[in-house]
């Protein structure tokens, strides 16, 4: 075996490990000269010897001047070996990379520059270590030590640009690997490190990078530092951002996940940049892009709300962008899953992005809405909850999609059922939308249409007080809303036209709900002499505060537009003798201070002792009183018809309309109504009986406690004044 000793003298190996850098230098110079020699000679035995004597002795010494020396001596016997220095590669690399690590800054300084001078005698013939050079390369990029960091740097450029991109043996495939398993590093340095590496490898013709942008897209996106890059770093971060060229074998699955989970950063450049991309992707992606839309969605939606002004103008580009393709649901295009994604942005706290959810409903509905309709049930809920939305333009998008939901019979009908078990359940909804909603549906699907279905399910409404509030706020919005004036004409002609009488007879038989409401639309109606008839039916139970409080709304009501011809009909009192006597009605139930008494009184102190009938004059004897008027009129009132046209004594129906049957049907209405108040009551009075006897025992015990204690004794006799 050789002894190493006797081939480099004791005095080279003294200085290869003295503290002075210029004598391990001198020493290292003339270990290259005898390892030259050996070499010319074939003597490998020899080189070896020294190797293993360089690397136990030296590099692995516990003195950090052994270790620097060692590391110089081997670079030292590369460069001696020069074309020969392959065959020993295996024995001067590993303790080089393996120094990288040592606690001294000074020993990795070294390192890096001994495996310099390595790399630069052996050129292609280092590529066989690139994994571990490569990782060695990555954790020096981030070095405590600015020295080392630079020599590393010195380092990483020559392995790059000299080693790797002239060499036939790298390979691309096995490379990625090692690069995103260090894209979760967070430290800067290693990034622009990966970036770096990243930059080069695209540069070569040959490295199609565009291929494997996947694996590395990631670590651009969060690039904040980009533009303190070089120009060189710059111009390759502006040829990814905009993917002009896109090769075939992208993988748009991985990068949609990537770019969506970037989208929801917190950080509003790595946003920027996300949503960025995603837009070019979808400009660029077309038909490959389609089973990725429901994800992509899910990235554009929440960015429409930003806070920053160009990610809301990307965001929204991109969304028009993915709405205008057309595409079938059978290339890929699921439904379902962009309603689930639409459904779960309705309930964003920003507008913006539930007026956009709903957009994508609507759309959906539009091109696909058989499969829409499939997951009906699913989407149901969600969209009766958005009715309740603070925005009014989300309820009237809102509206829209349950109206185009609607246009099926069977939907339309499941539509207002659903619609009044909310109302039901949340009485607020009712109050605070339910005119805007009643309203709009009514112009989506029409107001006869809304009216007639609404009254038929009211009509077998068990609840009856929730029946009774409906009925009251539909025949508000009926008499007030300027969306419902064809039908309040419609109504005016139920006595000479068959459609408005059965649209009367339709809202009739839920319209019992409500007193209030039946005299509402039987003046509306102009069928007056049925309105005196209903007031004249009432008894004391019907007289509510809740009636009052109605009454005193119809009043005012009646000084409105809408009841303008009634209004003008007061000019004629002959003729319309029933509307006189119905107004009476009212006047007689109101209590004389309100205020609703007051204007009605004084609404009917107007009306003229006499009537214009063409040319010819009806006068009547002055009245002194209101009692006066009122008999005055009921002499002639069964000479005449709901509107005063004159009919035969005893006869009760015009057009049709039976108005006893009608009476009667609202009389059995309000006996129920009765009833269940009653019923209400006395559960009411028990609860409170039962509650306080729950109390009686506990008062009791207190009495009898106080009584024995404050009681005379018997023996004690009061005076018989005292008893």
């Amino acid at each position: 075996m050789v002894d190493a000793l006797s081939c480099i003298p004791a005095p080279v190996l003294r200085n290869l490990a003295d503290k002075l850098y210029e004598k391990r230098k001198n020493a290292a110079i003339e270990v290259e000269g005898i390892v030259k020699q050996m070499s010319s000679t074939g003597e490998h035995e020899k080189i070896t010897a020294v190797i293993k004597l360089l690397t136990d002795e030296y590099t692995f010494s516990p003195q950090s001047n052994h270790r620097k020396g060692g590391l110089i001596g081997l670079a030292a016997v590369t460069v001696g070996l020069t074309s020969e220095a392959s065959q020993h590669l295996e024995q001067i690399v590993p303790p080089v990379l393996q120094s990288f690590s040592d606690h001294d800054s000074r020993v990795r300084y070294y390192a890096c520059e001994a495996l310099y001078n390595i790399a630069k005698v052996v050129r292609g013939e280092f590529i066989v270590f690139f994994n571990q050079i490569f990782d060695a390369l990555c954790k020096l990029s981030a070095d405590s030590a600015a020295n080392v960091q630079s020599a590393a740097h010195l380092l990483d450029r020559l392995v790059k640009q000299d080693i790797v991109t002239e060499s036939d043996q790298f390979s691309i495939e096995e490379f990625i690997p090692l690069l995103r398993d260090r894209m979760n590093v967070l430290n800067p340095y290693v990034r622009q490190f990966l970036v770096g590496w990243i930059t080069v490898l695209d540069s070569v013709p040959d490295i199609d990078m565009l291929g494997f942008l996947p694996d590395f897209l990631d670590v651009i996106l969060v690039m904040k530092y980009v533009n303190k890059l070089t120009q060189h770093y710059r111009s390759f971060y502006r040829k990814l951002r905009i993917p002009h060229v896109i090769s075939k074998s992208v993988d748009y699955g991985r990068m949609a996940e990537i770019l969506v989970q970037r989208a929801e950063a917190i950080d509003e450049f790595t946003r920027q940049t996300a949503i960025t991309w995603i837009n070019e992707f979808v400009k660029l992606g077309g038909d490959q892009l389609v089973p990725y839309y429901a994800d992509i969605l899910g990235a554009i939606l929440p960015c429409i709300s930003d806070k920053e002004d160009k990610i809301r103008v990307v965001a929204r580009e991109t969304n028009d962008e993915l709405r205008s393709f057309k595409v079938a649901s059978g290339e890929g295009f699921d439904v379902g899953a962009i309603l689930v994604v639409a459904k779960g942005h309705l309930s964003s706290e920003w507008e913006a992005t539930r007026i956009e959810a709903l957009h994508w409903i609507s759309a959906l509905l539009d091109k696909h809405r058989v499969e829409v309709l499939s997951f009906l049930s699913d989407i149901v809920d969600t969209l009766l909850k958005a009715l309740s939305d603070s925005s009014d333009e989300v309820v009237l998008l809102v509206l829209e999609v349950h109206a185009c939901i609607a246009k099926d019979t069977e939907h339309f009908r499941n539509l207002l059922v659903y619609l009044l078990d909310a109302f039901q359940n949340d009485h607020s909804l009712l109050e605070k939308r339910g005119a805007l909603i009643i309203r709009r549906l009514c112009v989506l699907l029409g107001a006869q249409t809304v009216y007639r279905e609404l009254s038929s399910i009211l009509q077998k409404e068990p609840d009856l007080d929730f029946a009774f509030i409906m009925v009251q706020a539909l025949n508000l919005i009926l008499l007030t809303s300027s969306e419902l004036s064809e039908l309040r004409e419609l109504l005016k002609q139920s006595l000479v036209n068959c459609a408005g009488r059965d649209l009367f007879h339709a809202l009739y038989a839920s319209w019992c709900h409500s007193p209030m409401a039946i005299i509402s639309l039987c003046l509306l109606t102009q069928t007056y002499q049925h309105a005196s008839t209903v007031i004249q039916s009432m008894v004391e139970e019907d007289i509510s505060i809740k009636f009052l409080v109605q009454l005193d709304k119809l009043i005012r009501l009646l000084e409105t537009p809408t009841f303008s011809y009634l209004r003008l009909q007061l000019l004629e009192p002959g003729r319309y003798t029933w509307l006189l006597k119905a107004l009476y009605g009212l006047l007689m139930l109101l209590p004389q201070q309100s205020a609703a008494f007051k204007i009605l009184r004084t609404r009917l102190k107007t009306v003229p002792t006499y009537s214009f009938v063409g040319e010819q004059k009806y006068w009547s004897t002055p009245p002194e009183t209101s009692h006066s008027k009122i008999s005055n009129h009921v002499d002639i009132e069964l000479h005449y018809t709901q509107d005063g046209v004159m009919m035969q004594d005893g006869e009760n129906m015009s057009n049709g309309i039976n108005f006893d049957s009608r009476l009667k049907q609202f009389k059995q209405m309000q006996q129920e109504h009765r009833v269940n108040a009653k019923s209400q009551a006395q559960l009411r009075k028990s609860s409170v009986n039962m509650t306080k006897e729950v109390q009686r025992p506990e008062e009791n015990e207190q009495s009898s406690s106080t009584t024995d204690t404050n009681q005379p004794p018997q023996s004690v006799k009061k005076p018989p004044a005292q008893l």
